[in-house]
């Protein structure tokens, strides 16, 4: 995102690949996507989270400890540049000392949704390749945990002996739900319940969208199980990808929760745009 003089957002650029970057080449990337964008003899900041943070990112930036605000006047941290026409800010991550956990650019987003519901308490999903659900009181993240719920789907459908059975995109809804209900009631009786996906279909021929929705009800219905002191009787909202966040929701409507949803992006940019005065005022380290 890059932020114009009165910290308007002047442009949104997406790259993928980033992972794939040693901490020298993240300039020059950045450099190539934004060149239409700068001006000789102005400069330009850009603010980033996530990743780009991280100990296998452009420049580490330390954690802040929760309960605290998610993102915080002042924290910005500069990454090193060499082009005089850019400034580089990365938002730190949070952590969580017992039980141990971290999160990165997360944060941004609950920050963004925070800007648009002032004075939102209750439990922010944050579905993704490692879910986080989030506790808010009065505007701070008191704790969090996470899940490997995405990487664990992304693993069995891909590696694993269930790639056989799960061709193709579709999507069945109802088996979605139907998994998320037995994993709810006996989350202990997940492997098992994982195995027999296979065996349906060399046995009766499953259908491919079903046994799909399946496997995904399943490990979503076990996060669920694990994470219920945080939603049970919380008021709760979702942010992430719309397809992603449509089947959470579908899961905890099951549960008698009704989620408030908010898309990942739009969240990410008004957290963004909301740190954008800070680079004015010179308030980043």
């Amino acid at each position: 995102f890059i932020i114009g003089p009165g910290g308007e957002m002047r442009a949104q650029l997406n790259a993928v690949g980033g992972a794939g970057l040693s901490p020298r080449e993240f300039e020059p990337a950045l450099l190539s996507l934004i060149h239409a964008h700068l001006t000789s003899g102005l400069v330009a900041p850009v603010i980033a989270c996530g990743m780009v943070g991280s100990r296998e990112g452009w420049h580490e930036v330390p954690y802040r400890t929760v309960p605290c605000d998610p993102v915080a006047r002042g924290a910005l941290v500069a990454a090193p540049t060499t082009d005089p026409r850019v400034t580089v800010h990365i938002v730190p991550g949070l952590s969580q000392a017992d039980p141990a956990d971290v999160l990165r650019g997360e944060e941004t987003q609950i920050a963004g949704f925070l800007s648009r519901n002032p004075g939102w308490d209750g439990v922010i999903c944050l579905p993704g390749t490692h879910t986080k659900w989030a506790h808010l009181s009065a505007g701070e993240v008191v704790s969090f945990q996470s899940f490997m719920t995405g990487e664990m789907f992304a693993l069995l459908s891909e590696r694993s002996v269930l790639r056989h059975s799960l061709a193709g995109d579709g999507w069945d809804a109802a088996a979605f739900v139907e998994a998320v209900d037995e994993a709810m009631a006996r989350p202990e009786r997940l492997a098992a319940r994982l195995y027999r996906i296979r065996s349906e279909d060399l046995l009766r021929g499953s259908d491919p969208a079903a046994a799909r929705a399946r496997l995904s009800g399943y490990l979503i219905g076990a996060e669920l199980a694990a994470a219920r002191p945080y939603w049970l009787g919380q008021q709760v909202a979702i942010i992430g990808a719309p397809g992603l966040s449509a089947a959470y929701a579908e899961a905890l409507k099951a549960q008698g929760v009704a989620p408030v949803l908010m898309a990942g992006e739009e969240a990410a940019l008004a957290g963004l745009a909301s740190l954008a005065p800070d680079l004015e005022r010179g308030e980043a380290s």
